[in-house]
């Protein structure tokens, strides 16, 4: 098993730099041919949002088809991966920022009643509180 960098899956999902993109093509078709290949960890993919958010501008909507797209791909082993698709349908439906919902599903799964948090957008999530709300 080989562990996958964010800048694999920009270049595979962007094609943006095609020397790089055939590469990582190359890669995922050449080492990651058999169920479970290569591993894709939390940071990975909160990266990946990050960068596709802030320098290629995608939207949001977009960016939830592309992890929806990599989380059905079988050849990639997803780390803590009912997080990660509560995480997405939680960035996709409730708006809320893809690593503020991955730590609150994780938090989640962990017996976390709630997520404790000073950022007023993430405590619209129902998994968040306000800090001052528990003072």
């Amino acid at each position: 098993m080989y562990g996958v960098d964010t800048n694999i899956l920009v270049r595979f999902f962007t094609q943006d730099d095609l020397k790089q993109a055939r590469m990582a093509d190359k890669f995922i078709l050449q080492h990651c041919a058999n169920e479970g290949a290569a591993f894709i960890n939390c940071i990975v993919l909160c990266e990946l949002v990050w960068v596709l958010e802030s320098g290629y501008k995608y939207k949001r909507e977009q960016i939830a088809q592309t992890l929806e797209q990599l989380l059905r791909v079988k050849q990639f082993h997803i780390e803590n991966i009912s997080a990660v698709q509560h995480a997405v349908m939680r960035y996709k439906n409730v708006g809320t920022d893809f690593a503020d919902a991955l730590i609150a599903e994780i938090n989640s799964e962990y017996s976390c009643e709630y997520t404790v948090s000073f950022d007023k957008k993430s405590i619209r999530d129902k998994l968040f509180i306000a800090v001052e709300d528990l003072l």
